[in-house]
């Protein structure tokens, strides 16, 4: 299958385009090159910085794409993102990924890997549902939530695999993918941070749920300022979310 992050990497370096905006706010972070592109914000203690922070934009997004392979995970969101900003979002249907999941989970065992919103929901219609969740603040074995560690001993039992695209910034998206496989799983990679690149489907993923960033300067704006859960009923218009499966 090969390793996702020097696809992305490679494939940044092969699109390469000039940057216009670097924007690194609380929850989410954009490169804004040939189009507008959106990965997680991801930083693990107050004194994470980015090299050369204040000339990001002087780089090119194949510069900025090399960030990805960095372990300091504020400049990996920066390399998603770049990655990102140089895609050509391809979709086959205009959909929220969540939704597509929702319905893709019924009557499955289904591992969430990153807890996304509409937990009960997902509780509701799956046969089994577990989460996977780096947060420890977030971890409640009770309601199935479990650490980020049980993923040998969980991922293996499941028919159906939704996995966080941040888990390409923190590295652990090769090895989430090569579990899956092995279990004979579906697997959806689901979030805004998703590079929605066709040729990722031959890295073992099914479907891809993303989003196309439609009027950049007013997600940058709201992004910066604080926007927190990307929602189409917050965005009004600025983003498209779009799926894209080996189905079509």
């Amino acid at each position: 299958m090969g390793n996702v992050i020097e696809f992305l990497v490679n494939y940044a370096r092969e699109h390469d385009h000039e940057v216009r905006n670097v924007t690194i706010g609380v929850h989410w972070t954009c490169v804004w090159s040939r189009y507008c592109g959106v990965s997680l914000t991801y930083a693990l203690s107050h004194d994470d910085e980015v090299r050369g922070f204040g000339r990001l934009e002087d780089k090119r997004a194949s510069e900025l794409a090399e960030y990805l392979r960095s372990w300091n995970l504020l400049e990996a969101s920066v390399g998603l993102a770049a990655v990102n900003s140089v895609t050509r979002p391809e979709g086959n249907v205009k959909a929220n990924g969540l939704d597509i999941a929702l319905e893709l989970s019924k009557g499955r065992r289904v591992t969430m890997v990153g807890a996304f919103p509409r937990l009960d929901a997902f509780r509701r219609v799956a046969g089994e549902f577990k989460v996977l969740e780096l947060n420890p603040l977030l971890v409640n074995p009770g309601e199935g939530i479990l650490p980020a560690t049980a993923a040998e001993h969980v991922i293996s039992r499941s028919d159906f695999v939704i996995i966080t695209a941040s888990a390409i910034v923190n590295k652990s998206i090769d090895r989430l993918i090569e579990l899956a496989k092995g279990a004979g799983a579906y697997v959806m990679l689901l979030g805004p941070s998703t590079p929605m690149i066709r040729d990722l489907l031959d890295y073992g993923i099914d479907i891809l749920a993303g989003v196309r960033v439609n009027r950049p300067r007013s997600l940058i704006r709201k992004i910066s300022q604080g926007c927190g859960m990307l929602t189409p009923g917050k965005l009004k218009g600025d983003v498209s979310f779009i799926v894209l499966s080996k189905l079509h």
